[in-house]
């Protein structure tokens, strides 16, 4: 899976209609909303949107026949393997009819093109994990979890030791239990 970088924009004439695509990337559906409320053209046919995040997904046609906007441009995302991106097609109306292929093609085609200008990123699956470190395996203990691509969320004190909150990618998360378990001689804390 991946995400955008950042904003990006597109924008081709099909058939006399001008069609303007913005994508964004976006955590939660607010930001979805607030992105497609900001680059909404008021004066413009038609204003198609999508978006995707990991657990959730919306797509509206605008007024275009149904199935014929919004969806092709969730599938255009999907067809790139990305999440947590927000998706809106603009379309001026420019006097030919594109039927209802047409349209499939024209604003999935849109959302393609513009979302192959885009930077990506590739989402790495985390967990968060809660371990304790006694003072005297603290040093040693941090130095060893600290491993590329995990980060310390908390580090929380206490009259015994640390507490922290680490977020680990999944695919290092046994190794780094079975290190943590062997450092702590099966004393230590450790809890996803």
């Amino acid at each position: 899976m991946y995400t955008l970088t950042a904003e990006v924009s597109f924008e081709e004439t099909i058939k006399k209609s001008l069609f303007i695509c913005h994508a964004a990337p976006v955590e939660t559906v607010e930001q979805a909303m607030n992105f497609f409320q900001q680059h909404n053209q008021a004066d413009a046919t038609h204003n198609c949107w999508a978006f995707k995040l990991k657990d959730n997904y919306r797509f509206n046609d605008d007024g275009e026949p149904g199935g014929t906007a919004g969806r092709p441009i969730l599938q255009a995302i999907e067809g790139q393997d990305l999440v947590n991106v927000a998706v809106l097609v603009i379309r001026y109306f420019g006097g030919i009819k594109l039927g209802t292929g047409g349209l499939v093609r024209a604003y999935g085609g849109c959302a393609a093109k513009c979302l192959q200008l885009a930077e990506k990123n590739k989402i790495i699956p985390m967990t968060k994990v809660i371990c304790s470190a006694e003072f005297s395996e603290m040093a040693m203990l941090k130095s060893r979890l600290m491993q590329p691509g995990v980060a310390l969320l908390t580090e929380d004190f206490n009259d015994h030791g640390v507490t922290w909150t680490l977020s680990i990618p999944d695919t290092e998360l046994s190794t780094l239990e079975q290190l943590y378990i062997n450092l702590t001689r099966g004393k230590g804390s450790w809890s996803v």
